[in-house]
């Protein structure tokens, strides 16, 4: 039997975008903290120059900083977040993963018994819908019509094109689980930081409390930052997954039904230009 290749993956404009955002990330890092180091020296040099103008005034990276170490994880989550919800968006179109152009073809080739010329339509217009009902059709090796093995088929390449298609879904669902558990991590860190400062009696140290509490808030509201997006895109991707595969459920029945009776009983009106009537 022909081997199928799943339509599936993480496709590579998300892979590019991951990257680039990454290599933003490490780029403009260091120059925060070089910029954020310059600023504590101008301060230092002259206290007395217009405090009131500083004051006040956060910048992006300045708050990211004050996450410390565990905003390096948080940012590798945040890209993948972002890069996952992209590539969903371009891989799981309903239009891509059904063809619903190939319907109305395919219905008259298998009413017919065309089994090549389906297997040719299919292996022409590789999606989810074509590979899974390939995956019945090449079960057919003989004259002779069996509806088990050809439901066999469909099941078996349905469950490794669907399990491969539904990662990147799943993914999201895993940062989402993860993030607040990191930005929790970060905030543990912050407080041990923070009391063990008091129990050394750097209580005065005002600044030295604030950095570490800081340190304990960000991390808590960055992982939250991330984690609530990535699990309203999971739910919705998944629903609008489960209503393409519903489709196609529905699809690949009449298309089994037109086989065996040999009759179209089922036009998607949408899908036709004109009014010619297929009915046999």
């Amino acid at each position: 039997m022909k081997c199928l290749k799943p339509t599936t993956g993480v496709s590579k404009g998300s892979y590019f975008l991951i990257v680039c955002a990454m290599l933003l990330f490490l780029v403009t890092l260091p120059m925060g903290i070089q910029a954020q180091d310059t600023a504590g020296d101008t301060e230092a040099a002259a206290p007395a120059t217009a405090p009131a103008v500083q004051q006040g005034e956060t910048r992006l990276i300045d708050v990211i900083l004050m996450g410390g170490i565990w905003m390096i994880p948080l940012a590798a989550l945040s890209l993948a977040c972002v890069g996952l919800i992209v590539n969903n968006f371009m891989m799981l179109q309903k239009k891509k993963l059904t063809r619903e152009d190939l319907l109305p073809g395919l219905l008259q080739q298998l009413a017919q018994r065309d089994i090549d010329g389906a297997l040719q339509t299919c292996a022409a217009n590789p999606c989810l819908f074509t590979n899974i009902l390939e995956g019945g059709l090449a079960r057919i090796t003989t004259d002779e019509i069996l509806p088990a093995n050809i439901q066999q088929g469909i099941d078996q390449t349905g469950q490794a094109q669907i399990s491969n298609l539904i990662k990147p879904v799943n993914y999201l669902s895993n940062i989402g689980a993860v993030s607040p558990m990191v930005g929790l991590l970060g905030t543990v860190s912050g407080m041990i930081k923070a009391f063990q400062g008091l129990s050394l009696g750097a209580g005065s140290n005002a600044e030295a409390m604030a950095a570490n509490i800081s340190e304990a808030l960000v991390t808590t509201a960055s992982g939250l930052i991330i984690a609530i997006p990535a699990m309203l895109f999971y739910f919705f991707f998944k629903n609008n997954f489960m209503e393409t595969l519903s489709f196609i459920n529905a699809e690949i029945g009449r298309l089994l039904n037109a086989l065996e009776t040999g009759a179209v009983t089922y036009i998607p009106s949408d899908h036709m230009n004109d009014e010619e009537d297929f009915e046999e």
